[in-house]
């Protein structure tokens, strides 16, 4: 394949998604026009904003003092909100992920030459669209259960004097009113796949940009290792290891660069993904004890959004996890190399690659958590902890 196509072949869905929203940083379009918002942008933002967060959290205080309806209205608002934050935060920093795209494609070229580089670094892009293709497919099957009950609704409701929009509120316009109520309708019907696709697409973007610094460290230390091994005189030696140094500074601010454009709204992500979970198992759990009348389209919707949402914090911890591992690895790598049948002085200068590997590259929660697989987990347990408080309260 060719640079281009292997660029494809790593972002090429998140880059089709994200050029319909209006946020892709293209290194072809000059940085004043990325931090100028486009039509796109500003329509999906509206949409989410009147058409789906407000009326949300305008029913979740209508409804307050009702737990079943408060818990289904925020679980609702959270989701809209993360997508919300990511997309803002996306087009916030366009500037910066600019140049980590100039540096992810400079990085596919020159490893064009080198079938070995290019098939570590296919390994890991493999891996990181396995991700995304299960996050989207859960996101479209969840948005198709979506589609069919609110659909079932708006039949339902065709010839009836007050008919019920996706969500409920006041707008400076009569609904009920056609044309005016299809059309609200429908945007709302939209807001919610905008919702879906904003989370998704972010989140297969940031995992994407990861797992590439991931693999660019796994070349860096087989460069180290074979640098070591090989018989090279002392000043040549010194040239190629300042050369790997180089780029392994330029690697670390990559991994910082990635965790400061997106570290706060990782926090706010973790957070409301872990009452996200817990509401909707709160739901579920309400609907089979309690019997309630619910289709099979609602519960089928139910449960699907419940692995979507652990899918999307999944995506976040694996890749973090496999930076975290792979960024130690630089340290543990100069334990492997014959360091010991290298000149003193030489011997000494590996210490750099150790010192800067001493501390790993982290994907963070707003500096206060870092991403992992132990992270997932404890979510999980807390969400679950949550649940049962919420279950004792109901009780």
């Amino acid at each position: 394949m060719s640079v281009n196509e292997d660029l494809t072949y790593t972002f090429g869905l998140s880059r089709t998604c994200l050029r319909l929203l209006g946020v892709w940083p293209d290194p072809l379009v000059p940085s004043s026009d990325i931090r100028r918002p486009n039509l796109r942008f500003m329509i999906v933002t509206c949409i989410l904003s009147f058409y789906v967060i407000i009326p949300q959290l305008t029913n979740m205080i209508r409804a307050w003092g009702n737990e079943t309806l408060v818990v289904q209205h925020i679980a609702s608002a959270n989701f809209s909100l993360m997508a919300m934050c990511k997309l803002i935060i996306t087009f916030y920093h366009g500037g910066k992920l600019r140049t980590l795209i100039t540096s992810v494609t400079d990085d596919w070229i020159t490893s064009s030459n080198n079938i070995w580089e290019r098939n570590t670094m296919l390994k890991l892009a493999k891996r990181g669209r396995s991700l995304s293709f299960r996050c989207y497919a859960l996101a479209t099957n969840g948005y198709a259960f979506y589609l069919c009950i609110n659909l079932l609704k708006f039949y339902r409701s065709m010839h009836e004097p007050q008919r019920p929009i996706v969500y409920r509120f006041s707008y400076p316009y009569n609904v009920q009113k056609s044309p005016n109520y299809e059309i609200t309708f429908f945007i709302q019907l939209s807001g919610g796949a905008y919702t879906g696709l904003i989370n998704c697409t972010v989140d297969s973007f940031v995992s994407a940009l990861v797992l590439h610094v991931c693999a660019q460290l796994t070349i860096l230390r087989k460069k180290l290792n074979d640098l070591v091994d090989e018989s090279a005189s002392s000043s040549r030696f010194k040239k190629s290891l300042a050369a790997i140094v180089t780029r392994h500074e330029h690697l670390i601010r990559n991994a910082k660069l990635i965790d400061n454009c997106y570290s706060e709204v990782l926090l706010v992500h973790m957070l409301a993904l872990t009452f996200q979970l817990c509401f909707q198992t709160f739901q579920i759990h309400t609907m089979i004890t309690e019997r309630l009348d619910v289709s099979i389209f609602k519960l089928g919707f139910l449960t699907l959004y419940v692995v979507l949402v652990l899918s999307n914090l999944y995506i976040y911890c694996y890749s973090a996890e496999k930076l975290v591992k792979e960024s130690t690895n630089m340290a543990y790598g100069m334990h492997e190399c014959k360091w010991y049948d290298l000149p003193p002085k030489d011997a000494k200068d590996l210490m750099l690659i150790v010192h800067r590997s001493a501390d790993p590259l982290k994907l963070t929660a707003g500096k206060f958590g870092t991403f992992s697989i132990e992270m997932f987990g404890m979510t999980v347990k807390t969400s679950m902890g949550y649940l049962s408080a919420l279950l004792a309260m109901k009780d």
